[in-house]
């Protein structure tokens, strides 16, 4: 797990280099730009595609959804109560419980997941994201933005619009290919396991760009603990005890519960820019929660890997 780590650490420190030096003249935000939106549009769907086309789809959908959302709405009560008692400001408050409840599961729970479980983790991730925590973000968590941000009228859209993007079409036509029991062409399964293979290096590259260590100041450390406590700790915590109720196999439970136990996600940016919550609180809080993941992460799988049954379960170390 740790040899993983440094390998995908090594990836984000070129992202990070790259915000520094800014070959050619591309800054980090012009380059991730670029590069996550070729993720998005093109690669990325070429991966739900191949995944879920040959996945297991049923009732182990259904459970990584109740474990996502109710993960999420767990953590947010979590923080929701903490700012009952110290009374953060709203612009603060926000921030803090998008910060607290939304993991990184694809950005980097992806790599992490693909290295440590093998590909048969890549379903894992993906209905984790498109089943659960990626509506729980367009709903609940949207919802907490315009709650405790500066809702802007003219910009308002229908939460439903969220939905109306390339990996959830991916995943619609994959689902529907899948029930019905259509076979992969082979030429079509070579090119999307083409174009999936660059998912991984592109990811975990563009997060080292929006890692934005200039964002690091002491006066935020105290809004930043309790977020490193629910999001690092209580949330897979959580996960941990409700996967051992639900009957997923012993190996997807621990895939499922360590993709929940990632940092921050770096998505939830944009909500605190368009709401106007703390944006610089929140980028402390992903590049503190990403920084710790190195270490929480492989503590993480060593509590997973003990569940029963797992002994047994050849897992991709090298």
């Amino acid at each position: 797990m740790h040899t993983i780590l440094i390998q995908m650490s090594l990836l984000m420190l070129c992202g990070a280099v790259w915000r520094v030096f800014k070959p050619a003249g591309l800054d980090a935000a012009q380059t991730r730009l670029v590069l996550t939106t070729v993720v998005y549009y093109l690669l990325l769907p070429a991966l739900v595609l191949e995944v879920l086309w040959r996945a297991d789809i049923g009732r182990q959908s259904t459970q990584y959804t109740l474990l996502g959302i109710a993960s999420v709405v767990f953590s947010l009560l979590c923080m929701w109560l903490i700012g009952l008692v110290f009374r953060f400001k709203n612009a603060r408050m926000g921030a803090m419980l998008l910060a607290s409840a939304f993991p990184n599961v694809t950005y980097l729970g992806l790599p992490v997941l693909q290295q440590v479980f093998g590909a048969w983790a890549n379903s894992v991730v993906i209905q984790m994201d498109l089943f659960a925590t990626t509506p729980a973000l367009f709903t609940l968590g949207s919802l907490v933005a315009r709650h405790y941000g500066e809702d802007v009228p003219q910009q308002q859209k229908n939460m439903l619009a969220y939905f109306n993007a390339p990996p959830f079409w991916a995943a619609a036509l994959a689902v529907v290919l899948n029930l019905n029991g259509v076979n992969m062409p082979d030429w079509l399964a070579g090119s999307l396991h083409t174009l999936s293979a660059g998912v991984v290096p592109l990811m975990l590259f563009s997060l080292g760009l929006a890692l934005n260590w200039r964002s690091l100041t002491l006066a935020n450390l105290p809004n930043v603990l309790p977020v490193i406590a629910i999001k690092m700790g209580l949330m897979p915590l959580f996960a941990y005890f409700l996967a051992g109720h639900l009957s997923l196999p012993d190996h997807y439970q621990a895939a499922a519960v360590l993709d929940l136990a990632m940092p921050s996600m770096v998505l939830g940016i944009v909500f605190c820019d368009r709401y106007k919550l703390d944006s610089a609180l929140y980028a402390m809080m992903v590049t503190v929660t990403t920084a710790l993941s190195l270490i929480t992460l492989p503590l993480w799988h060593q509590l997973l890997t003990r569940l029963p049954g797992l002994a047994l379960m050849p897992l991709n170390l090298n």
